[in-house]
C-alpha cells in the first residue's frame, strides 16, 4: 500500500458528555490531557488535515500536530438542533428525530443530511486516493462513520451501527485506485506503543 490515510475522532466536550447536538464548543479538560498522552503513539505524517471547529483544532494542538484546515472534515450541521439535548429535540420534535435516525436523506433540523456528510467524506477520500504517504484527518465521529462506509460500500442506514469513540484512530491504506480499511475505533491506552505501518 503506497498511501495511508489515519482518522483521528475529535476529544470529548462537556455537551457530547451530555448527550447534546454539538456546537463550536471547546474541549473538555480530561480530553486534553488524553490527547496529550498520546503524542508520540502516532506514525510521522506527510500531511495533517484538521475539520474547522474548535474541538478538532484543539484535538490536534494537543497531540502536537500542526494541521491545515479542510472543510471537508466539518462535523456534520445539525442546525437548529446544535446546542440543544437529544432528549429535548425528540420531546418538541419526535418526528423529526425519527425521519433523522432512519432517512440519511432528512435534514429536519435544517443543516445538513447523513447524506450531505458522506458526500463530503467521499470527495475527501477520493481526493486522497493516489496522494503518497501518510495523511492525518482530525475529525468528528460522523465524517469517520461515513468514511468507513464508503470504503466497505454499505448503505448509509448502517451508519447508526458504528459507533466511534473520542479520540479513537481509524485507519486506511490505498494502493492509489481503492481504499482498505485496516483499523477501526483503536482507542491507546498510556502504555501504548507506537502505530506501525
Amino acid at each position: 500500500m503506497l498511501v495511508r490515510l489515519t482518522m483521528i475522532c475529535n476529544g470529548a466536550t462537556a455537551a457530547t458528555r451530555r448527550g447534546s447536538f454539538p456546537l463550536d464548543e471547546p474541549l473538555e479538560p480530561r480530553s486534553l490531557t488524553l490527547a496529550k498522552a498520546m503524542r508520540g503513539m502516532l506514525r510521522r505524517a506527510d500531511r495533517v488535515w484538521t475539520g474547522p471547529a474548535l474541538r478538532a483544532r484543539q484535538t490536534a494542538d494537543a497531540l502536537a500536530l500542526d494541521g491545515s484546515v479542510d472543510p471537508l472534515l466539518a462535523d456534520q450541521d445539525h442546525g437548529s438542533w446544535a446546542g440543544k439535548g437529544f432528549d429535548d429535540v425528540q420531546a418538541q420534535q419526535p418526528e423529526g428525530i425519527a425521519a433523522w435516525l432512519t432517512d440519511p436523506h432528512a435534514a429536519p433540523h435544517g443543516g445538513e443530511s447523513l447524506a450531505d456528510v458522506a458526500h463530503r467524506s467521499s470527495d475527501f477520500m477520493d481526493r486522497l486516493v493516489a496522494e503518497r504517504g501518510h495523511t492525518i484527518a482530525l475529525t468528528h465521529a460522523s465524517v469517520i462513520r461515513t468514511a468507513i462506509l464508503h470504503v466497505l460500500g454499505a448503505p448509509l442506514a448502517a451508519s447508526r451501527k458504528i459507533d466511534i469513540e473520542p479520540l479513537s484512530v481509524t485507519d486506511f491504506r490505498s494502493d492509489g485506485r481503492r481504499w482498505v480499511l485496516r483499523a477501526c475505533g483503536v482507542t491507546f491506552p498510556k502504555s501504548a506503543k507506537p502505530l506501525r505501518p
